[in-house]
């Protein structure tokens, strides 16, 4: 595995632009839509599990989980982009991840922010 499979965020060209900060240096927030997230479950894998039982004896990285952690941000992070152009925003302000267990089954990863429409000034 490379460095590129731990890695997450947006690609260069994007069409909705998401940011952790409540503004855009150079930009102007002409509206405010409101709050859009992307959600994503992701269930635990047998094999994972008992790799990852085994690495915690002897420590180190659990790269399986990390890559599959990482894999999970991004695809809650293109759902939260999904919701926001379907809702005409071409930014997401103050984005953050929320990650929990759900029902002792799985992790739930949940990227939310605040959907707008920003402008140069």
């Amino acid at each position: 595995m490379g460095i590129e499979d731990f890695g997450g965020g947006q690609t260069a060209q994007v069409d909705v632009l998401v940011v952790t900060t409540n503004d855009v240096p150079g930009y102007q927030v002409t509206q405010v839509i409101g709050e859009v997230f992307g959600l994503t479950v992701r269930s635990r894998h047998l094999g994972s599990q008992i790799g990852a039982g085994l690495k915690s004896l002897v420590g180190g990285e659990l790269k399986g989980l990390t890559k599959t952690l990482v894999e999970t941000r991004n695809q809650a992070m293109e759902r939260l982009v999904e919701q926001a152009r379907a809702r005409g925003a071409n930014a997401v302000l103050m984005m953050r991840f929320d990650v929990s267990e759900a029902a002792d089954v799985g992790t739930e990863v949940c990227a939310y922010g605040t959907a707008a429409v920003i402008s140069r000034v």
